[in-house]
């Protein structure tokens, strides 16, 4: 038996959220947030700490800054179980200030070590030993993105399936090693937006057919519209979940989290995308991309409520 259900490459930061502040922003003024949080950030970490907190057995290997913030991300990771055996570090933690208005938010990241991850600080064999392989945050790896291509075959050829979350590009080119990386992708995570910009295309039915002529299974996800997902030229749907939403940071990466635990369980399509919306609508439900994770018995009453047939394990 694989000594973890999924190892995770890529990035760690901490998030500083600041809420009531108001989009449009003067120079030379002091303005005052309503509200302030500092989390586990980073689509990679917050999906590393949010299945673990489902019950999956997850690695993870990053470059931490050896710095506070470096280390109290470490502590999050820690205290839900995650494995970080082979994590590298480096000198200065990356940091993301979010500053959310409704639905849209300003995003605004200093790289430090979340851009400094190399192939060579890899260890295949440990990443080998997952039954799943998994990358977030593609565009963000600059120093790994080169490799990323010989990475998924590696792990492709040891017998691992795979996904991969974009995540935005930074620069909005969509390109890069994508083209190469993508025929050892079995699933593929975007949302709406990132889907037609890896596609090129202008919507978003053109780019689900346009993907699935290139992954086997692409789950597009929508929002307060759900998710869509085509395997095979078959289409499967699930509704989003109706919560009272605090933030929808890291909500992407929570369906992710939900989608994966149950596809590692090996569950139908349907019942992935039903499980990655309840997880969506869950974080939504506090402070940033793992708040609500981090109980696990608010976990398991969220699911009793919701689903009693998807109850988190």
């Amino acid at each position: 038996m694989s000594k973890l259900d999924i190892a995770i490459a890529g990035e760690i930061n901490l998030d500083l959220i600041l809420y009531g502040l108001p989009e449009q922003m003067p120079t030379e003024r002091e303005l005052l947030a309503s509200g302030f949080t500092i989390t586990l950030g980073s689509s990679s970490a917050i999906l590393a700490h949010n299945l673990a907190a489902l019950g999956s057995r997850v690695g993870f290997v990053t470059k931490v800054g050896d710095d506070a913030f470096g280390t109290l991300a470490m502590e999050r990771l820690r205290e839900r179980g995650v494995d970080l055996t082979s994590v590298a570090h480096g000198a200065e933690s990356g940091v993301t200030l979010i500053l959310p208005h409704g639905l849209q938010r300003h995003i605004l990241t200093y790289p430090g070590t979340i851009s400094e991850l190399r192939f060579e600080d890899l260890d295949l064999d440990y990443l080998a030993s997952a039954r799943h392989f998994h990358m977030s945050s593609l565009f963000l790896q600059r120093e790994l993105l080169p490799h990323v291509p010989e990475l998924f075959r590696a792990m492709k050829f040891a017998g691992l399936t795979t996904s991969l979350d974009t995540n935005d590009d930074p620069d909005d080119r969509w390109d890069g090693a994508l083209e190469d990386i993508l025929p050892y992708v079995d699933i593929l995570l975007p949302n709406e937006r990132e889907a037609m910009k890896i596609s090129r295309a202008d919507d978003v039915e053109t780019a689900l057919r346009r993907l699935a002529q290139k992954v086997e299974t692409v789950v597009v996800k929508m929002g307060a519209r759900g998710a869509i997902a085509i395997r095979g030229g078959e289409r499967f749907t699930a509704p989003a979940v109706t919560v009272t939403v605090v933030d929808p940071i890291g909500a992407g990466d929570s369906f992710d989290a939900g989608f994966l635990h149950q596809f590692l369980r090996g569950s139908d399509l349907t019942t992935c995308l039903a499980y990655g919306n309840l997880c969506g609508a869950f974080s939504t439900s506090a402070c940033g991309g793992t708040e609500a994770f981090r109980d696990v018995t608010r976990i398991r009453e969220f699911f009793r409520q919701h689903d009693t047939r998807n109850q988190a394990q």
